[in-house]
């Protein structure tokens, strides 16, 4: 491959500072030596990237107005071409354990090389970027990035993994050639608008999907395009498939084609996606069109590819034993001998102390909330309990409520904003609960819907996975690190609750706790308000007792979650760390090291409710000689970023029984991410070994 940048795709964010990924660099070294010399015969990129067709294709001259034999037989090419290699490099995310995602990017290829080829011809015309709302489709990104000369086609082997800078989004900055960051649905468009303004003598493309398209933004968004009267044109995936099934089943009455005319686009085109004749011919349309248009284009999933074809299986990344197959069959027997190598799954080197069998906290409050569910009588769940679903029902384990009780489910789509809201109106009234999840991240997107929820003291059980940044290989766009803000009323405001448990075992002594509008404890406790509970993506360890033979600590069947209370669980002479969720696996290994190797006792301290103080616990902390918070939330939202507060207004200081103040420090995610999953971690400074480097300085 050559060594020359083909600039075609730079724009006005191009950051030119950004070094291209060469096989001659350490990255590359270290990234190759990870896989343990399991390449060793086959090191060499299993696809010709220079046999892309760089074509021109005028869409604006008469003389274009269908496309010739010849410019078929090149675009055909370049799609098979670029379908072949994403589906290569993504199932090797799939092999590594890194994951990933094929069908999206997979399928738009064919509007991707129409456009580049317009892109070439009339780059005077054109904002030549392919900006995508659906950020998950970064293949798309990558594979052209390659194609420019950015990125050696070798490293595509290592999508997703930590430090290849290839994360699961696109990250301007980070990857040479990126030209925008996305990853949050239905953020693209508005920002497309922005561009669009800024360039009015452009055109500027957007590339969606149907599921991108139901968020709420999508709406402002096209209102303002077309008062405006922007030149913006969207090509939409409208492959009927989402993570948890199809919209056509499950979010009847949506229908892209009609939504976009209701919001006043006057030329909506719906196509076959995969008539490449077609497709030119409405891509000519909407391009001849003045102001905002839209070209719908009608697609299975992963077309071509064997039983994936049509399913949301292929909406994550397509695995070796449907890759294999299809590689096969399109001739490419090299990329399928790589996929068949022997690799093992990615995951933390590191054995921890007192760490026992490791388990997915959300899947915990999942079937927690079942049991408790199945618990109620039949009436009464069925007339006060609504689950609302927002498309992530696998991930936070609540597709399990909609196995056991459907009587209380309601399986809706990407619309976090809507289903949060109608979540808090069920809760209105004092004996009912909505119950809502999603990912951590999203929670940024809730604020003024959790505040109105307050307002109207609504009861809402709210569970919100991939917290933190551990297993985060969708990286920063993804990182779940403002969870506080769910905490945004006043004082004397209907109760908020925060809860961030640390294992399995005390996950669900806390939704048994605090999901019952009225616990069954003899004191007919009152949950009232709204409860968050905050779990990670990754699975973490049971944290055992003291001692040799220790079993878990919070499976005791004497323990007994309070909310507020903060929990010692190791005694310490010298201060003490503060933790919580998947940080205090990490903390109590660093702490039993230091007093195992140094005879240093640094006690621990886990809070699982996250945003109350407990002033016994306060009290207690401000006369010790030294306290650290360590935790996976942000550095400038999270925890630490109150608790010195905290310790300044604990009343033994108020009183004067404490004159002095311990040494305080925190550590807390405060980067962007390293891409990958177990290093993400590692890379925020919350490891076991920084967690005792940072102990060790302050000791000092």
């Amino acid at each position: 491959m050559s060594d020359k940048i083909d600039p075609i795709h730079q724009s006005f964010c191009h950051d030119a500072s950004v070094a291209c990924l060469k096989t001659d660099s350490l990255q590359y070294f270290f990234l190759r030596k990870g896989l343990k010399g399991s390449d060793k015969e086959i090191d060499v990129f299993p696809f010709d990237l220079s046999l892309y067709r760089k074509i021109k294709i005028d869409p604006f001259s008469l003389e274009s107005e269908s496309l010739t034999a010849e410019q078929i037989a090149d675009v055909s090419h370049n799609i098979d071409l670029c379908r072949d290699v994403i589906m290569f490099f993504t199932s090797c995310g799939s092999a590594s354990g890194y994951g990933g995602h094929t069908g999206g990017a997979f399928d738009t290829v064919p509007e991707v090389v129409l456009f580049d080829a317009f892109f070439r011809a009339r780059p005077d015309r054109f904002v030549p970027v392919f900006y995508d709302e659906a950020g998950h489709r970064v293949a798309t990104q990558y594979l052209m990035a390659a194609l420019d000369g950015y990125i050696s086609p070798e490293f595509l082997r290592f999508y997703r993994k930590g430090y290849s800078s290839l994360p699961g989004h696109p990250e301007l900055g980070l990857t040479p050639g990126i030209q925008f960051s996305s990853g949050r649905l239905g953020h693209m468009w508005g920002t497309v608008n922005g561009i669009s303004l800024a360039n009015p003598n452009k055109i500027v493309l957007l590339l969606g999907s149907d599921g991108s398209q139901m968020e709420g933004n999508n709406a402002e968004a096209a209102r303002l395009a077309v008062a405006q009267n922007l030149n913006v044109k969207l090509v939409l995936d409208d492959n009927d498939v989402t993570i948890t099934g199809h919209p056509t089943d499950y979010l009847q009455g949506f229908n892209l084609e009609r939504t976009l005319e209701g919001h006043g686009l006057k030329t909506v085109e719906v196509v076959n996606g995969e008539d490449i004749i077609n497709l030119y011919a409405k891509c000519r349309s909407i391009l001849n069109t003045d102001g905002p248009a839209a070209i719908v284009c009608k697609r299975k999933m992963a077309p071509g590819v064997g039983d994936v074809e049509g399913t949301s299986n292929g909406h994550d990344a397509i695995p070796p034993k449907d890759a294999i197959p299809y590689l096969t069959a399109r001739g490419h027997t090299k990329a399928a001998d790589y996929l068949r190598l022997s690799t093992v799954k990615t995951k933390d080197p590191k054995s921890y102390r007192s760490a026992g069998s490791m388990d997915a906290m959300r899947k915990t409050v999942g079937k927690t909330v079942v049991d408790l569910l199945s618990e109620m009588d039949d009436e009464d769940r069925k007339s006060n309990i609504m689950l609302i679903d927002s498309d992530l029902g696998g991930s936070t384990a609540f597709n399990l409520v909609q196995k056991s009780h459907p009587e209380v489910y309601v399986q809706s789509g990407v619309m976090e904003r809507g289903n949060f809201a109608a979540a808090a109106g069920f809760g209105m009234h004092p004996d009912k609960q909505g119950i809502f999840s999603t990912f951590a991240a999203f929670l940024e997107m809730l604020c003024s819907e959790i505040t109105m929820a307050r307002l109207n003291r609504s009861n809402v059980f709210c569970h919100f996975s991939h917290s933190g940044v551990d297993d985060m290989a969708d990286n920063t766009c993804h990182f779940g690190v403002n969870n506080m803000f769910a905490d945004n009323g006043l004082e004397d405001g209907y109760d908020t609750m925060l809860y961030f448990p640390c294992d399995v075992h005390q996950a669900e002594a806390v939704v048994r706790r605090t999901f019952p509008l009225k616990t069954d404890d003899g004191q007919k406790v009152l949950n009232r308000g709204l409860r968050f509970v905050f779990t990670t993506r990754s699975k973490t360890p049971a944290i055992l007792g003291i001692g040799s033979g220790a079993t878990p600590h919070y499976a005791d069947p004497l323990y007994k979650f309070i909310p507020g209370k903060d929990e010692i669980l190791r005694e310490g002479t010298a201060g003490y760390v503060v933790s919580f969720g998947d940080a205090v696996y990490r903390c109590l290994d660093a702490v039993e090291t230091l007093k195992a190797e140094l005879g240093v006792n640094v006690g621990l301290i886990n809070k699982p409710t996250i945003n109350v103080a407990d002033p016994e616990m306060m009290n207690m902390l401000a006369a010790c000689p030294l306290v650290l918070v360590v935790e996976p939330l942000g550095r400038k939202t999270g925890l630490g970023s109150r608790f010195g507060t905290w310790l300044l207004e604990a009343d033994s200081r108020r009183d004067g029984t404490v004159t002095t103040m311990p040494k305080f420090d925190r550590i807390a995610t405060h980067r962007e991410g390293c891409g990958g999953l177990w290093e993400q971690a590692y890379h925020q400074g919350y490891d076991s070994a920084s967690i005792q480097k940072k102990l060790k300085h302050m000791l000092k």
